[in-house]
């Protein structure tokens, strides 16, 4: 496979950036899944040309970390794994998110994986569409309950039930929690993914290269209208998608219509070392379909379990030094590399949530520790952030929906200790919604 690529800031598999740490090479899982013996490859990949640390990431893939000067033998393994792209040219544009548990999910309205791949093949293989930028991304949505819906894409389509029909509501530049700019019948889900992405590359300038660029300047009717003469598109007004429970993506869950459950694990600060990835692929051939999934909460599950047999699972894991318990602090916890790998890093964040969490009693909001603004860790809103000013030390924000980025500052300047003592009587606090 050739590996003449474009210039991009963004790690691939075929493209390793360089990071205070190492190289870094980020491997995209088709829907978040990946197969016992390709995790084993990870695993062994990190050992064998690397630091050793491997990273779940927010859009649910992973990345090896501290990579030396043995890439090309690192990048091959991975290759003939078959954890690469179709075409080094369609390695950017995999980018699509599923939610974790599709096509097991009690809830989900269809089984959206054999769409995904329709759509992921077409992104690899339609030339035009290697013009796309590295972070263009799409969303699918069968309705199931474990979905991240608050990360932003630069198109999405959710599935929905209306007279008998089933129907993509889609939007642009948003999350499937925002009003839909319309409708179309499922089977035609993967001509319109092709005529937006077509409609936008010709109408978007070099500059432009998210969709909310485009409509920052292109009226958004107009583009609707263009899009209406490529595919037909139905209005749909009156529809809604709603938030799931939170922490589906953390302990046991039942699969839809069978005995068998799923078990949601967290690795320390979306961090795994090749012990615990093997681990946990050992498991998944023992108890499971030898699969594994990850999540937008730098999180894995571990799918098809029988349910009798997942204490003995959780067990197994936790032993790994993976999280299956919702209420632990660290569970709750995200950071970014920080200023142990990252030049940009204010702060050692891992090593302060470390910390944190060891200070906390018991919080069950999500808390973000961010090394500077680009807020790499975290690609939506969370209720708690952490803004680095130098180390050690952090303004603290809490999510408000009236104020655009971190939310409401509420303090500055504050220690790991002092944000402890303020997290935790705010907590205790009644009034506290």
């Amino acid at each position: 496979m050739s590996t003449a690529l474009r210039p991009s800031a963004c790690p691939g598999l075929l493209r390793i950036v360089p990071a205070l740490d190492g190289g870094i090479c980020r491997i995209k899982l088709n829907g978040g899944s990946i197969s016992a013996a390709q995790a084993e490859a990870v695993a062994r990949a990190a050992e064998q040309f690397a630091g050793g640390v491997i990273e779940a990431t927010n859009r649910a893939n992973l990345q090896i970390r501290g990579i030396g000067s043995e890439q090309t033998a690192l990048i091959d393994s991975l290759l003939a794994a078959g954890l690469g792209p179709r075409t080094a040219a369609g390695d950017d544009v995999r980018n699509l998110m599923l939610s974790p548990s599709a096509g097991i999910d009690r809830r989900m309205l269809f089984d959206t994986r054999a769409l995904a791949e329709q759509i992921l093949a077409t992104l690899q293989s339609h030339e035009r569409f290697h013009e796309l930028s590295a972070k263009f991304a799409v969303q699918l949505d069968g309705g199931e309950a474990l979905a991240m819906l608050e990360h932003p894409h630069d198109l999405w389509l959710s599935a929905v039930e209306r007279g008998g029909e089933w129907l993509l509501v889609f939007g642009f530049a948003g999350c499937p929690t925002d009003r839909p700019a319309g409708a179309v019948p499922l089977e035609q889900g993967h001509a319109l993914v092709v005529a937006v992405l077509e409609l936008f590359l010709e109408l978007a300038r070099p500059d432009q290269t998210r969709m909310r660029h485009l409509l920052a300047e292109y009226p958004f009717a107009a583009f609707l209208a263009r899009l209406a003469e490529r595919v037909s598109l139905k209005s749909i007004t009156d529809w809604r998608r709603s938030l799931s429970p939170d922490a589906l993506h953390i302990g046991v869950h039942p699969q839809a219509g069978t005995e068998y459950v799923y078990i949601g694990a967290v690795p320390p600060l979306g961090r795994l070392d090749p012990v615990m990835l093997r681990g946990a692929a050992q498991l998944a051939r023992e108890f499971g379909d030898a699969s594994l999934r990850f999540t937008p909460w730098q999180s894995l599950l571990l799918p098809n379990v029988r349910k009798e047999r997942a204490p003995e699972v959780i067990g197994r894991l936790e032993q790994l030094g993976l999280l299956c318990k919702a209420g632990q602090p660290l569970s709750r916890l995200i950071a970014c590399t920080g200023s142990a790998g990252c030049g940009k890093g204010l702060t050692d964040t891992k090593s302060d949530a470390l910390q944190l969490a060891a200070l906390l009693r018991r919080h069950d909001q999500t808390v973000h520790l961010s090394g500077c603004p680009r807020s790499c860790a975290a690609a939506h809103r969370v209720p708690v952030t952490l803004l680095a000013v130098a180390p050690g030390h952090y303004d603290l924000y809490f999510r408000d929906a009236a104020q655009p980025g971190f939310g409401a500052l509420h303090a500055r300047n504050l220690t790991i200790e002092a944000v402890a003592a303020l997290l935790d009587a705010r907590s205790r606090s009644p009034l506290d919604a």
